[in-house]
């Protein structure tokens, strides 16, 4: 966001069809910059989405259904606080937290979107 000192990054997990490795690669890719945007938010200031590239390009061996594993990440001699500290417990993990009002979160919010949905919230009334 213009004006604004920190960059938000956030690193999507998408499933990617594809027959090999590097239709793999070209497939996230054009879709990593399909996503490339600009607008004004709630407060007037402009937003930027850059797709920057790929952090990992993995397979999915399991048939996409409820249980299957899509990803992992392997930690080697994490002593047992540490193990500790990497378990949250219910109410910090992201899906229970606000989407708004998480402390020092830049809004984001596309101005034209929440516009909309105040309008349709006003006609529900």
């Amino acid at each position: 966001m213009a004006g604004c000192t920190r960059n938000i990054v956030h690193q999507n997990f998408v499933i990617i069809h594809a027959r090999s490795p590097e239709s793999a690669y070209i497939r996230a890719c054009d879709l990593g910059k399909s996503g490339d945007t600009s607008y004004i938010n709630e407060n007037g200031k402009r937003v930027t989405i850059r797709f920057r590239g790929l952090r990992s390009l993995d397979v999915i061996y399991d048939t996409l259904e409820d249980g299957c594993e899509i990803m992992f990440i392997e930690k080697l001699g994490v002593t047992e606080k540490s193990i500790k500290k990497l378990v949250r417990p219910k109410r910090d993990l992201k899906v229970f937290l606000p989407i708004r009002g998480r402390p020092g979160r830049p809004n984001y919010s596309s101005k034209e979107i929440m516009d909309e949905v105040k309008k349709r919230l006003e006609r529900k009334k």
